[in-house]
């Protein structure tokens, strides 16, 4: 039986929300070197240029995602987390696919992602190059490092 992931707009208040980013900040630590970690904090998702949203199957939080405003074209795939509960369910997908439809929503037309080079960061890139990512080199404030990878993918309306 598939259950339903439900998506909503986050304000980042919840215990739920603040654990698995301060999980997911402290796994990206774990496997990168700290120069290496793109991951937000708490205080740092609330930017007024970034929009969070939290999936959840069955009143259990998910995943989570993020959205940053580059510019009034582009936008940046931000935090992107599955509680490990939920792996391999179809979170990241639809976490991924919603903030897709959304910068489209917003006129953007593409959207741009870090992540890492590791065996651990395996499953994150096959996901990104299944919806249409393509490789490519540092955007951004971004510079070349081997433990990142960058991404990138036109929007089309």
């Amino acid at each position: 039986m598939q259950r339903t992931i439900e998506i909503h707009t986050d304000d980042l208040s919840g215990e739920a929300t603040r654990r698995l980013i301060a999980f997911h900040l402290a796994g990206m630590h774990d496997i990168s070197p700290a120069e290496s970690v793109h991951a937000l904090d708490i205080d740092a998702l609330r930017h007024p240029s970034l929009s969070v949203w939290s999936a959840w199957i069955d009143g259990e939080l998910a995943g989570v995602g993020a959205l940053k405003e580059m510019d009034a074209d582009r936008g940046e795939v931000k935090s992107m987390r599955v509680d490990d509960r939920f792996r391999g369910s179809g979170v990241g997908r639809a976490v991924l696919r919603h903030i897709v439809d959304e910068a489209r929503r917003r006129g953007m037309s593409s959207l741009w992602l870090e992540t890492g080079t590791t065996a651990d960061f395996a499953p994150a890139q096959r996901l990104y190059e299944s919806e249409g990512f393509v490789v490519c080199g540092p955007f951004g404030g971004y510079a070349l490092d081997p433990f990142s990878i960058f991404m990138t993918r036109v929007l089309s309306s």
